[in-house]
């Protein structure tokens, strides 16, 4: 089993950045990949990244790459992401996933956390 809690969500002005983090605790970190989806008042869940356990591999979706970024800290079981340049769009609860393998289906993902919300709007 594996605990995820995410922090981080507010509301911010567009263009501005913003910096999620997920604690994970329970089974060995090293073990899944880590990932954030996001969803919408009325939208399907969405992909946004994920990372393998190495962090050498590293997967965005078209419509953050350049403008998020994902990472991870194995000393504090933590993995990050980091938000520039946003925009009203990318308002959604975003949740922390762990899972066997980087992909978009949210059913491939095996751990979910609470969610935190980031509201984009001045």
């Amino acid at each position: 089993q594996v605990q995820l809690v995410e922090s981080g969500g507010r509301l911010v002005q567009p263009g501005g950045s913003l910096r999620l983090s997920c604690a994970a605790s329970g089974r060995t970190f090293s073990n899944y990949v880590m990932g954030w989806f996001r969803q919408a008042p009325g939208k399907e869940r969405e992909f946004v990244a994920g990372i393998n356990w190495g962090g050498g591999i590293t997967r965005h979706a078209n419509s953050v790459k350049g403008r998020f970024t994902i990472s991870r800290e194995y000393a504090k079981n933590t993995v990050y992401l980091q938000m520039n340049s946003l925009r009203p769009e990318d308002t959604a609860v975003y949740y922390c996933v762990a899972g066997p393998r980087i992909g978009g289906d949210p059913g491939s993902w095996d751990y979910w956390g609470q969610g935190t919300q980031v509201t984009v709007s001045s």
